[in-house]
């Protein structure tokens, strides 16, 4: 047979062309072979009648946190059932030594083989790993970590200064698991800068998809800015957050980031989850006094979709905070503009009876940070982006192409020739309520229940495989770990 399976009657949704085509699809040994208008029934050994939905390439989920409230061997298996029922067919998660995630310190070479191990035969969609350098000895692993397990992708949470993961924090060494003669400050986050340049000059030919993402807020403002908010006590809730963490906050940590990254010529960085119009207007300016660093900026479905006035208040706690409805359409502006690259969920299931404190549930401060989010990505983003003018084929760039692209995984992120067949079926009519009882998720809440979405995910395919459809995870875990360049 020329085929094993053909996917017809299809509505194609390509990144990077203007139109939505007729089409079918042609799949062999889990690779698309070819997409065409008329494909003869008889060349494959099994037809799929795709109900004229879209067809979107697999999105690449290039924001998660798998393993951080829950251990890494349960939430991969469930995070990943809801990814496949949201059209994620690759999930890139970040994973750090220190306190959550597995609770352990020590050198990558030791620590990340474990996650490995732990990851194997859990996943139901394609999985890779960010790696966070958090001690000195961590960027003399950079190289190994590269040739070693394709990892070309590293983070810096900028805020850990003072912060650790929920509020305020007086014990950076315990948290972040640390020694005495190791500082998680500026001078760290300059020579991961200069680690990660020397890493490009080495890998000649992974340079491109070399890269430092960093979570832009600024320890010491969020810090003086808490203070004041619970000392006046006269905000609550998601907008004593915003407060507690201003957005000038992130506007002042990206122009630290951007000029060491001018200082290191460290020249691939993502700014990552941005939440606000200072946060855009702060992340261009940097663009235009360092034309030659290759930014890429991130927002995610949940600072899309949620503003303070959100009705499920504290379980939308997440950092950076949700903000103003204000914020909300600036980077609806700034996402049509083309100065947004990628669209994430920032994943962390969390689960409702960890997220807010079963003694002082008002209290903002004492909730957890982080939600999930991975099921509704494509939905959400389709929902809003269509009724403000986003095309079908800027949706399939924003969480396919321009996120496998940029973290390596060069066969993912398109519907042609040569590339995983890993599709999603998509009802472009069909209008839900995001409802939590029915995710593959185990959160147990979603701070986007109750919202309607139109354009619902039908059935997901990984490498041909269909592994979701219509409510029901349908194949074991078959998830590959994505050594890259994949």
């Amino acid at each position: 047979m020329k085929f094993d399976t053909i996917v017809k009657n299809i509505q194609l949704v390509r990144p990077n062309i203007s139109t939505v085509k007729d089409s079918n699809i042609g799949i062999k040994g889990g690779k698309i072979i070819t997409v065409q208008p008329d494909l003869n029934s008889s060349d494959a050994n099994i037809i799929i009648d795709g109900c004229n939905y879209m067809a979107f390439p697999g999105l690449v989920d290039a924001h998660m946190h798998t393993g951080i409230y829950t251990h890494l061997s349960n939430d991969a298996i469930t995070e990943s059932r809801a990814a496949a029922m949201g059209g994620v067919t690759s999930s890139i998660n970040y994973m750090r030594t220190g306190q959550y995630y597995l609770n352990k310190t020590g050198p990558y070479r030791e620590f990340f083989p474990e996650v490995l191990d732990i990851s194997d035969g859990k996943f139901h969609v394609d999985y890779a790993y960010h790696l966070a350098p958090m001690m000195g000895s961590h960027i003399d692993e950079i190289d190994y970590i590269i040739d070693k397990f394709g990892v070309t992708s590293f983070k810096i949470f900028m805020f850990y200064g003072s912060h650790g993961l929920h509020g305020k924090s007086d014990d950076q060494s315990n948290f972040l698991m640390i020694g005495p003669d190791d500082k998680y400050d500026m001078a760290h986050f300059e020579f991961i800068m200069r680690g990660i340049r020397k890493a490009m000059d080495n890998h000649s030919d992974k340079k491109d998809i070399i890269s430092l993402s960093l979570h832009c807020e600024t320890a010491e403002i969020m810090t003086a800015y808490t203070k004041l908010v619970e000392e006046e006590g006269k905000l609550a809730g998601l907008r004593a957050y915003s407060a507690s963490r201003p957005p000038h906050s992130e506007g002042l940590a990206i122009f630290i980031a951007s000029y060491l990254a001018n200082e290191t010529d460290c020249i691939n960085i993502n700014l990552l989850h941005l939440t606000s119009r200072k946060a855009i207007d702060a992340a261009m300016m940097m663009q235009a006094t360092f034309p030659h660093i290759n930014f890429r900026r991130e927002v995610t479905i949940g600072h899309l979709l949620l503003d303070v006035d959100c009705p499920n208040g504290n379980y939308a706690k997440v950092n950076p905070p949700i903000r103003s409805r204000e914020d909300v359409e600036a980077l609806w502006e700034s996402l049509k503009n083309g100065h947004i690259d990628w669209v994430v969920s920032d994943h962390a299931c969390c689960s409702k009876e960890m997220k807010v404190n079963s003694n002082d549930p008002d209290n903002i401060f004492l909730a957890k940070s982080g939600f999930g989010g991975t099921e509704y990505l494509l939905s959400g983003l389709f929902s809003e982006g269509t009724k403000r003018g986003v095309s079908p084929n800027k949706i399939a760039e924003l969480v396919c192409w321009n996120p496998a692209q940029r973290f390596g995984l060069k066969s993912k992120g398109d519907l042609a020739p040569g590339f995983d067949a890993d599709i999603v079926l998509v009802d472009p009519n069909e209008t839900f309520v995001v409802n939590s009882g029915e995710s593959q998720s185990t959160q147990g809440y979603s701070p986007f229940d109750g919202y309607e979405l139109t354009g619902k995910v039908k059935t997901t395919f990984l490498r041909g495989n269909k592994i979701y459809e219509n409510g029901n995870i349908l194949d074991k875990a078959c998830g590959k770990y994505l050594k890259r360049p994949y």
